[in-house]
């Protein structure tokens, strides 16, 4: 597949053109014309990047990928080294992030709200967070158990000292989404899921008397560039290959 058909086709597929983001969504640096052989992973890392030469990729997708708003323009050292890793063997490299965060069926979120049976409350996705219910109120415990169970890693889990002891409603917002607490809080929610953890979260949970978990920054959003590789290879029968690059964080 052409290189540019490639990044129309999944531009249109998350709708991408229509988000505001801080940071280039697309064909970010751009190698060889046909493109057959994709590596997918969390973070445009060197140690990706050396795994993608090592296969002979023609491409690498990321969720997170370079130039973003404020970082600085010198190429120097780590970021020298990556981009000639890139230029020098002709290696496409497409970067999606909040496309691919809030996505209603390839996202990091719906793909993580799906394997935790998590139901939606409306088919609107207007908040940057999902928003949704468990059939049956899942104690909370219990619930940090299946997430550490499902993303093999520790969950941290804290609570308000008079939140129910069982959750119904529940929002999640992969990476650093635990900046939109407060919003969701107001939308009546039990608990919330979030890959980061700040100093200022844990006192609104311990005031506004709701759950909340910590699941890592990258183990929250390993699902959404998985589903994307999953669906090129199924839609076009592209080779995609996802490699994991552990990152504790």
């Amino acid at each position: 597949m052409n290189n540019f058909k490639l990044e129309n086709i999944i531009n249109q597929k998350l709708n991408s053109q229509t988000i505001q983001d801080f940071v280039p969504n697309g064909l970010q640096v751009e190698g060889k014309e046909e493109v057959n052989n994709i590596i997918l992973g969390v973070t445009a890392c060197q140690k990706l990047l050396n795994y993608a030469l090592e296969k002979n990729a023609d491409a690498i997708i990321v969720h997170h990928g370079f130039f973003w708003k404020k970082e600085s323009p010198v190429i120097h050292n780590m970021k020298r080294q990556r981009l000639k890793t890139i230029l020098c063997n002709d290696i496409n490299l497409y970067a999606w992030h909040l496309p691919l965060d809030i996505h209603p069926s390839l996202g990091n979120n719906i793909t993580l709200a799906n394997i935790l049976n998590i139901k939606p409350i409306s088919p609107n996705f207007s908040f940057p967070f999902f928003l949704g219910n468990f059939e049956k109120p899942i104690i909370g415990e219990v619930l940090r158990s299946k997430l550490t169970q499902i993303l093999n890693r520790n969950v941290l889990y804290y609570h308000g000292d008079h939140a129910l002891d069982s959750i119904k409603t529940i929002a999640l917002c992969s990476g650093s989404g635990q900046q939109f607490i407060e919003q969701a809080v107001k939308l009546g929610i039990d608990a919330f899921i979030s890959g980061e953890l700040s100093e200022p979260t844990i006192h609104i949970v311990r005031e506004m008397n709701i759950h909340f978990y910590v699941a890592g920054h990258h183990a929250t959003e390993r699902g959404g560039i998985q589903s994307l590789g999953d669906w090129l290879n199924k839609k076009f029968n592209l080779n995609t290959h996802f490699i994991d690059i552990e990152n504790p964080a």
